[in-house]
């Protein structure tokens, strides 16, 4: 997954100056930004699925499905239709230069129309992990991003375009996983259908519970928004320089975070199904697992950005402005693993177990504590201090849901 950004940032990190990799960077964050805000459809359908599933109802898997994908096609239409507002609020809320706005705006009118299929595919890969697979969400991610490569680079290279190429090949790949995950789908699991039935579908007991784990997750992920977006934009506010840097630096984090997701999701996988089978003692043993793998990864990763954090920065882009400044915040970059290992664990433990308030109360005091170190040593450390609030915002995370866990091993 890593590599749909990594290769966009490449792609422009060689033809333009920083302000292309400063409109990849605001772009790009819109939709994450949106796409996260909507990442319950992912998360809240993963763990009621491997609970459904650890309790042997499989009509009750299908309807989790059909209400995941129901409420995407359904916010993917609200997108749509308010995207003009939506783009002036964002450009506003980030305060990037006139140059780097230009670009991104462009990238966003082609972009947006991607929401159907980035929802529908949310909801579509929660599903799968819940019922165990992980297998399809890998294809789909893999083919996903080799369209995305492909046709960037041909519109790009061969076709001379330029972000609009980028954000072309970003769409096109966008609705090829998702065609790919329905063939998937019906390839795996069109023998559940006879199972289906319509009985609650929607009945209020059902949903009530579908829209409370999501809703705490729809809140927790709000709190990581704010704090992303708010780094994204005070880097911005520094100059076109110190966007590009934190921008480049953040692919180190992008990167390990999305190796560390294939341990989260395994944790909602598996956490999720034993939660359902009611058994405690194989719980416990998958989250030990869990952060024996956690500790190997960041042994790996750590020492990796320590040898290697230059020459891959040397990768996307040859902007040699870009390449000295990042050098002295490469630090901050090498500690994230350190930092943020725990919080990526817990959250597939907690999303498996669907105890999603304490998701919510640790994002909630991490944010606190993000805004409070950058708010009071930006003066004197300037865009240091914005990495070491970042940090800061991972490690309390993990050390609050660490805290939590035991209150809810005593609910299950």
């Amino acid at each position: 997954m890593p590599l749909l950004g990594l290769v966009d940032v490449a792609i422009v990190g060689h033809i333009g100056d920083a302000a292309y990799i400063g409109a990849i960077a605001v772009g790009s964050m819109i939709f994450n930004i949106i796409y996260w805000v909507f990442g319950f459809l992912r998360m809240g359908t993963s763990g009621l699925t491997a609970q459904a599933l650890g309790a042997n109802r499989h009509d009750e898997v299908l309807r989790l499905l059909i209400r995941s994908l129901t409420t995407a096609l359904a916010v993917a239409t609200l997108i749509l239709l308010f995207q003009s507002p939506l783009k002036k609020l964002a450009f506003s809320v980030i305060g990037a230069d006139e140059g780097v706005r230009a670009l991104a705006d462009g990238y966003f009118d082609i972009v947006v129309w991607g929401a159907p299929a980035m929802l529908s595919l949310y909801g579509l890969t929660g599903w799968f992990i819940g019922m165990q697979d992980t297998r399809t969400p890998m294809v789909v991610s893999i083919a996903q991003n080799i369209v995305n490569i492909a046709v960037s680079l041909i519109l790009v290279v061969g076709c001379g375009m330029r972000i609009e190429g980028v954000a072309t090949g970003t769409l096109v790949a966008q609705y090829a996983g998702l065609a790919m995950a329905v063939v998937g789908w019906w390839w795996r699991y069109r023998q559940l259908t006879p199972h289906f039935n319509t009985t609650g579908l929607f009945a209020w007991k059902q949903m009530a519970r579908f829209f409370r784990v999501n809703s705490d997750i729809f809140l927790r992920t709000l709190f990581l928004v704010t704090v992303n977006l708010y780094f994204l934009s005070a880097g911005a506010r520094q100059g076109a320089l110190i966007l590009a840097v934190n921008t480049l630096l953040m692919q180190l984090f992008i990167l390990f975070s999305y190796i560390m997701d294939g341990f989260a999701f395994a944790g909602e996988a598996l956490c999720g199904l034993h939660r359902g089978a009611a058994d405690t003692q194989a719980l416990r043993t998958t989250i030990a697992r869990l952060f024996a793998w956690g500790a190997i990864t960041v042994a790996l990763f750590t020492m990796v950005y320590a040898i290697g954090g230059s020459s891959f920065l040397s990768l996307l882009t040859s902007d040699n402005n870009v390449l000295t400044a990042a050098a002295e915040y490469l630090p901050w970059a090498i500690a994230i693993p350190v930092a943020g290992v725990a919080a990526f664990v817990w959250d597939g433990v907690y999303i498996g177990l669907t105890a999603t308030r304490s998701m919510l109360i640790s994002s909630a005091l991490a944010a606190v504590a993000f805004f409070a170190i950058y708010l009071s040593l930006r003066g004197q450390m300037g865009n240091h201090a914005l990495w070491l609030a970042f940090l800061a915002f991972l490690f309390v995370r993990g050390v609050v849901q660490t805290i939590l866990f035991k209150r809810e091993m005593k609910g299950s």
